[in-house]
C-alpha cells in the first residue's frame, strides 16, 4: 500500500495578492487600506508587495486573518461560481455600472475642467485621460460580451457534456485573455494616473459641488474597476484557461 504524500501548504507570504483575494474577497479591504493593488497587480507575491510598500508582513497577515475570521457567504465566494454564471454576473454588475456612469463622469470632468481648470490645471489632464478610458472601456466591454464570453460559455457547455470544445472557441479564449489582460493594465494605469493627479481625490477649498461629486464618482469608478478586473484577471481568466 502506497503512503500518501503530505499536502504541501504554500506560505501566505508566497501566495500572490490575486490568489489571496480570489480565495476570499473580504481580504480586498485589507489591501485597499494599505494601497496594494489586488487587480492588475495581483500576480505579485504578498511578501514582495510588503517589501515594496515597506509594510510589516506580520501585521498584514494578522489583518488578513481577522478579515477571514467569519464564515464567507456564498454570495462573496466568487471562485466557487460556475464559469458561465460568473461571466453573466460581471456583465450584469460591472458592465452595467460602466455603461451607466462613464457618460456622466465624462460630462462632469469636462465641466470642472472648464470652470476650475485655470486654478487647478490637473483637472484638464484628468478629463483628457478619462475620455480615453471611456472610449477604450466601451470597446473592451463589447468584445467581452460579443466574442469572449460567448466562446467561454460554448466551451464550458461542451466540457460539461463530456465533449471537446471547438478549436475556434479555444483559440478565441486564448487570444482574448492575452488582449483583455493587456487592456486591463492600460485602464488600470490610466485610473492610477487620475488618482495621482487628483492627489488621492483630496477636495480643494475653492471648488463647487460639481467638483466634489466628480471626485466622488472617480473614486467610485476606481473601486468598481478594482473588483471588476480582479474577478476577470484572478478568477474568470484562470477558469477559462483551464478549458
Amino acid at each position: 500500500m502506497k503512503e500518501s504524500k503530505p499536502v504541501q501548504t504554500v506560505p501566505t507570504s508566497e501566495k500572490t495578492i490575486g490568489e489571496i483575494v480570489a480565495d476570499d474577497y473580504r481580504t480586498a479591504k485589507v489591501f485597499e487600506d494599505h494601497g496594494i493593488d489586488f487587480c492588475c497587480g495581483g500576480k505579485v507575491a504578498l511578501g514582495s508587495a510588503c517589501t515594496e510598500k515597506g509594510i510589516d508582513l506580520a501585521t498584514i497577515t494578522r489583518e488578513l486573518g481577522a478579515a477571514k475570521s467569519e464564515p464567507v457567504e456564498r454570495s462573496q465566494n466568487y471562485a466557487s461560481w460556475e464559469l458561465s454564471f460568473l461571466a453573466d454576473y460581471i456583465v450584469n454588475a460591472h458592465h452595467t455600472y460602466v455603461k451607466e456612469n462613464t457618460g456622466q463622469i465624462t460630462a462632469y470632468a469636462h465641466k470642472i475642467a472648464t470652470v476650475h481648470g485655470a486654478n487647478h490645471p490637473e483637472v484638464i489632464k484628468i478629463a483628457s485621460i478619462f475620455d480615453k478610458v471611456a472610449i477604450d472601456m466601451a470597446s473592451h466591454l463589447q468584445e467581452e460580451e460579443e466574442v469572449f464570453f460567448p466562446a467561454i460559455k460554448r466551451a464550458d457547455a461542451a466540457r460539461k457534456e463530456g465533449s471537446a470544445p471547438e478549436a475556434k472557441d479555444i483559440e478565441t479564449i486564448r487570444n482574448s485573455i492575452r488582449k483583455l489582460s493587456h487592456e486591463h493594465e492600460e485602464v488600470g494605469d490610466a485610473i492610477h494616473s487620475i488618482r495621482h493627479l487628483a492627489k488621492d481625490y483630496a477636495i480643494p477649498g475653492d471648488v463647487c459641488n460639481t467638483f466634489v461629486v466628480t471626485y466622488q464618482k472617480f473614486r467610485e469608478f476606481e473601486n468598481d474597476l478594482h473588483k471588476h478586473v480582479h474577478l476577470e484577471n484572478n478568477i474568470l481568466f484562470l477558469k477559462a484557461a483551464d478549458l
